[in-house]
């Protein structure tokens, strides 16, 4: 069974988002593998350790460098990848026609992805993808069992768990709490560098936004801080809920 794993680079979520000239500057920003989707490359990984899954292949769209991100879900254990070349700026609809087509091409029993994207938050490419491809697609799994043509996922679900069996093959996308990523060893990251990354053009598909501007959330205000007794503190402490915040109450 040939597994593919959708991943996406992003900046380092520990990193410090600045503007210029009205874009996001990425000079000096180390870039990662979306840790959602690096959750998904270690379900790959998983299901081919235990002998479901014959071949794990890493697929990316976006520039040169997310052969870097490419490089490293090869470290960690998966057997190829494939990088599509696009433009960075191109929306999610535009992207998922992108892998989509990739995908279509590779045939897998079951694609996977991290159910969102550290960066912009859209949790829209995998969606898109089985729509495109015409896949069942089941979100924010955290377990997956795969037998008899069919995969068995556990997802969150508002107030509990939720089963839900497909045939596959099919889209499945992760939530955080599915597994720990493995980080790759010495010896992975030496082989990485033989394994086999094909570079395909992205297929044509306009996208259906634009973004407009960028901004920066405003710089938090300074805390206000109450001291006096505490029939005195209440007192004050509602009149700033209710005439400096204006906090609503029903």
């Amino acid at each position: 069974m040939k597994v593919v794993v959708c991943v996406k680079q992003t900046f380092d979520t520990e990193a410090k988002i600045e503007l210029k000239d009205g874009k996001i500057a990425d000079a000096g920003i180390n870039l990662i593998i979306n840790p959602y989707d690096e959750v998904a490359v270690e379900g790959a990984i998983q299901l081919k350790e235990k002998g479901v899954a014959t071949e794990v292949v890493v697929i990316s769209a976006g520039s040169d460098k997310a052969m870097d991100a490419i490089r490293t879900a090869l470290a960690m254990g998966a057997d190829r990848g494939i990088l599509v070349t696009q433009d960075t700026a191109a929306d999610e609809y535009a992207r998922a026609c992108a892998l989509a087509a990739a995908i279509k091409a590779e045939n897998p029993e079951i694609v996977l992805a991290g159910h969102v994207a550290a960066d912009d938050g859209s949790s829209q490419v995998p969606t898109r993808i089985a729509e495109i491809l015409g896949l069942p697609h089941v979100n924010v799994i955290t377990a997956i069992e795969i037998a008899g043509g069919k995969a068995t996922c556990t997802s969150e679900a508002d107030g509990g768990t939720q089963v839900t069996e497909v045939a596959v093959p099919a889209v499945i996308s992760s939530q955080v709490s599915w597994n720990e990523p493995r980080y790759p060893s010495m010896k992975g990251i030496m082989q990485a560098k033989k394994k086999p990354v094909a570079t395909v053009a992205a297929a044509a598909a306009d996208n259906k936004t634009t973004i407009v501007e960028f901004s920066l959330p405003p710089a938090k205000q300074a805390g206000v801080k109450i001291e006096d007794d505490a029939d005195v503190c209440a007192v004050k402490l509602a009149d700033w809920m209710k005439n400096t915040v204006k906090v609503e109450v029903k």
